[in-house]
């Protein structure tokens, strides 16, 4: 069922947010060369709490961590580790918060020390993807309008969109109706409607965008070792356009 939110709870949502947002700019000095994602866990962890928060992907269908930490090959849901991270590595670090009882996403990803050209247009190509469907995120328009602005974008960089993880609605639990795709047609799909809130995440690859799963059953990888870029956010569909909820201060207007 998809719940559409009141102007009260999108300002409960959009505090929450920005706690969250408010991590992703601490992370950007945090993460260098010998930090290991179990640091950032760690980081991440006790910065929410301190701040009044609750790390809410802790104990959701029985996922141990507050973080997501996928690195290079990782589409998603990579376990924090212990093991260093070294110059040139892309991680992928994704959270969720829960403030009060309202839930926020988001999900931003970091080169580690120095960057090379491809990684810097994988990158690049990523988080304009993202805007790109949060542009089509209007009251009346439909999901395939959001995901088909991001998947013509990105195969016209030459790289693929992931088809096995989507965007999603959000609040009071972090995953509800409806699934928001990164991919598809024009005018199809459900409508779009004043007050609902969903994420909208794409995870672009370098290669193919089929994946395989680890024997751990949560982490995805990219099925030809190609590096995989995700940038998330949190957003209200509006009267007067999308509202990011998650938004760090600096989205870039394409």
């Amino acid at each position: 069922m998809i719940t559409l939110k009141s102007p009260r709870e999108i300002e409960m949502m959009d505090e929450s947010g920005e706690l969250l947002a408010d991590v992703h700019r601490h992370l950007r000095t945090f993460i260098k060369p010998g930090v290991t994602s179990w640091d950032i866990e760690v980081f991440v962890r006790d910065f929410i709490e301190s701040h009044g928060g609750i790390a809410a992907q802790i104990g959701f269908e029985d996922y141990k961590y507050a973080t997501c930490c996928s690195i290079n090959d990782e589409i998603c849901h990579g376990f924090p580790r212990k093991k260093p991270l070294k110059d040139g590595d892309l991680i992928k670090v994704d959270m969720c918060i829960d403030l009060k009882g309202a839930v926020s996403d988001s999900c931003w990803a970091y080169v580690v020390g120095k960057s090379t050209p491809e990684l810097d247009h994988l990158m690049e190509v990523t988080k304009k993807a993202l805007y790109l469907g949060i542009e089509q995120a209007q009251v009346g328009n439909r999901i395939g309008d959001i995901g088909h602005a991001i998947q013509t974008y990105v195969e016209s960089e030459n790289l693929s969109v992931v088809r096995d993880f989507v965007g999603h609605g959000i609040g009071p639990t972090i995953h509800e109706s409806p699934v928001i795709p990164h991919y598809g047609e024009p005018g199809k799909g459900l409508r779009l409607k004043e007050g609902m809130v969903i994420t909208i995440e794409p995870m672009v690859n370098t290669g193919t965008w089929r994946m395989k799963m680890d024997p751990n059953g949560w982490t995805a990888y990219t099925l030809d070792g190609g590096i995989s870029c995700q940038f998330e956010h949190t957003l209200a569909i509006t009267k007067e356009g999308p509202k990011i909820l998650t938004s760090q201060g600096e989205e870039l207007t394409y």
